[in-house]
């Protein structure tokens, strides 16, 4: 599978035009349900971009962004376009990249008035930190900033809804104003974007450019002028973004091979040296002389892959009879692994993506065992490696 792709989708196709005209050489990519997506190359690079468009509100975003991923297998999905600005912290032109996405239509009502119950997705602390250390670098603005000066990059939270919020007096503007005023913007497609990454293990980020303040002054004569600079500048600093993404994903891909070569090496020096010796050794698995850290290094075909998902059930059972994994998260474990599974067994051209695409939600579920996710790692690469 390629590892060098990042998905960006957009609502409006002022905001898709903005971001194809940074791509170079697009190509029409067809999902079997009739989903169209460009794939080119942003411009003067190796990073391949799949751009799509959603439509408006959250659920499309959610669906298409999960259509996305599962044709992919992106190293993330950038959500881009514009968005109203709900206070003074941010000026027209200005990007936003959110810190965390509030759905605040979440709510019960009860006898005493309605009550918030909102769903709030974080951004993924590595681009969270990647976005900021490109807001520092500040490289990412193009030639023609306007009079106004270079547009600036916030992070802050994102409210994502139902409906377009134009007013400052409102029902809705109110709601806003007490239960989320920590957040920097507002949009209708964010939550979506965000709930399909979090349920298909895929790092999501949210990029919007202002260009009104929601305040009912939309779709006036300013509104209608900032509109494409605000999608110029969402668009300038997602493709600057995603550049960096890919390469560090590239990078990553390098060092592993590097170690494996290491590895290998190391195992040979053991091999030629020990002929007369008895060595002792703490590892997952000792071939030919050869000694391998928690991950077998020669799965070369399926049935090598068969063999350490199998192997790796046993891990799975032993981490969560220890605690390491709650039931829960253990259950949810053992459907991805089995998904893998079949994918693999199946042989069809399917194979390769549907198992890596699992093997990767299984490395998200157990992030927090630095172990599983070690022997995961070789895994997931021989999956995509598959033909």
């Amino acid at each position: 599978m390629p590892k060098d792709l990042v998905v960006i989708l957009t609502a409006l196709n002022l905001e898709y035009q903005a971001v194809r005209e940074k791509l170079v050489g697009p190509q029409v990519h067809r999902h079997e349900r009739g989903t169209r997506f460009e794939v080119g190359t942003v411009q003067g690079t190796s990073c391949r971009v799949a751009l799509g468009l959603t439509n408006k509100g959250n659920q499309s975003a959610a669906v298409i962004a999960e259509r996305a991923i599962q044709e992919f297998s992106p190293v993330a999905v950038l959500f881009v376009g514009v968005a109203g600005a709900l206070w003074d912290t941010a000026r027209l032109g200005d990007v936003v990249m959110a810190t965390h996405v509030y759905a605040y239509h979440g709510g019960t009502s009860e006898d005493d008035g309605l009550k918030a119950r909102p769903r709030v997705w974080e951004a993924p602390h590595g681009i969270s930190q990647l976005g900021a250390h490109l807001a520092r670098v500040n490289d990412w603005v193009d030639d023609l900033t306007g009079p106004e000066g270079a547009p600036q990059v916030r992070f802050g939270a994102i409210a994502a809804g139902e409906v377009v919020q134009n007013s400052k007096l409102s029902a809705e503007a109110r709601w806003i104003r007490q239960h989320y005023n920590d957040a920097l913007a507002i949009e209708m497609e964010a939550a979506g974007v965000a709930q399909a990454g979090h349920l298909n293990g895929a790092p999501v980020a949210i990029i919007r450019g202002i260009s009104d303040r929601a305040d009912g002054t939309k779709n006036s004569a300013e509104d209608r002028n900032w509109q494409p600079r605000a999608a110029a500048n969402a668009a300038a600093f997602a493709t600057r973004l995603a550049m960096e993404l890919v390469g560090e994903q590239e990078q990553m891909t390098m060092s592993e091979a590097s170690g494996s070569h290491s590895a290998d090496k190391l195992g040979e020096h053991v091999s030629n040296t020990a002929h007369n010796s008895t060595v002792g050794i703490m590892a997952g698995s000792v071939k030919a002389s050869r000694v391998y850290m928690h991950a077998d290094p020669g799965v070369t075909d399926a049935a090598d892959l068969v063999v350490e998902l199998d192997r790796f059930r046993g891990h799975l059972k032993r981490h969560h009879a220890e605690g390491s994994l709650d039931e829960d998260t253990y259950r949810e474990a053992l459907a991805e692994l089995s998904s893998a599974l079949r994918a693999v067994t199946e042989k069809t051209s399917e194979s390769s993506r549907r198992a890596t695409l699992a093997l990767k939600r299984l490395r998200g579920l157990t992030a927090e065992v630095p172990e599983l996710v070690d022997r995961l790692a070789p895994l997931v690469v021989a999956a995509g490696d598959l033909s």
